[in-house]
């Protein structure tokens, strides 16, 4: 005779407590990284307002748009008087690692709820991808801590672009500070703990030598051939070590 299941069910408070499980460790841990993009968002908002946007659309464009890259490079053309056409295909180009971010965190995303998954795929940036990335315990990425972490991120970006914006009015030539130096320290720091085999380090040194040398020779899209092409190099080498094993 089969005997009765002696497990408890689980109850349906249970379950929502489990899908939040470690918001405030996901909050935690992109602390830094926020503090990291301060003068980057000071940066992405005086020139929100440098470029003739009024203070409504400049916080509307952080909170909406929220890509600091993006941000920068899309006003950058409009003070050039750049085409919509333009603007719209560098900002598509200089976002399209997203898609990458999105099929690698799919296996993980996948299996939550669409009012989980929709949020998530809002809030992913290079910083959110970094720190699940470099997460080795993928047991704790959780739809809680994806969002704790991505909703830290968000709000923390706006902050510093509201401030960048109030700023703009009352501290004249806010670019003479070199403030998109930080564009580069982020990266940095979002880069380096990803460096964990031969071949990544192989394609993120040929790139930063390819940036250098594009750059050096007045090249258009340096940073983008040099990051394609060291994403290339990465591929060959993995490969190459993988057929000597």
């Amino acid at each position: 005779m089969e005997q009765p299941s002696t497990a408890a069910p689980t109850l349906p408070g249970q379950q929502h407590a489990g899908h939040w499980q470690g918001f405030f460790t996901g909050v935690v841990n992109m602390l830094p990284l926020c503090l990291s993009v301060l003068p980057w968002g000071i940066l992405a908002g005086s020139m929100a307002v440098q470029s003739g946007l009024s203070i409504e659309q400049s916080v509307g464009m952080s909170a909406i748009v929220f890509a600091g890259a993006a941000q920068l490079v899309s006003l950058s053309l409009v003070l050039s008087g750049a085409s919509f056409f333009t603007v719209v295909v560098s900002v598509f180009f200089i976002t399209a690692q997203h898609f990458l971010y999105g099929l690698t965190l799919r296996s993980r995303v996948s299996k939550m709820r669409a009012h989980h998954r929709l949020p998530i795929g809002f809030l992913l940036t290079d910083e959110l991808f970094a720190l699940s990335s470099a997460n080795q315990d993928k047991g704790t990425l959780t739809c809680g801590y994806l969002i704790g972490a991505g909703i830290t991120f968000y709000l923390s970006w706006n902050l510093f672009s509201l401030l960048g914006i109030l700023m703009a009015s009352s501290v004249p030539d806010l670019d003479k500070y070199h403030l998109d130096f930080s564009i580069v320290a982020t990266f940095v720091t979002i880069v380096v703990p990803m460096i964990k085999k031969s071949s990544v380090l192989g394609g993120v040194v040929y790139s930063l030598l390819m940036s250098t040398l594009l750059s050096w020779l007045h090249i258009g899209g340096a940073i983008v051939i040099a990051g394609i092409t060291g994403m290339f190099v990465s591929v060959i080498m993995a490969r190459a070590q993988r057929r000597s094993l």
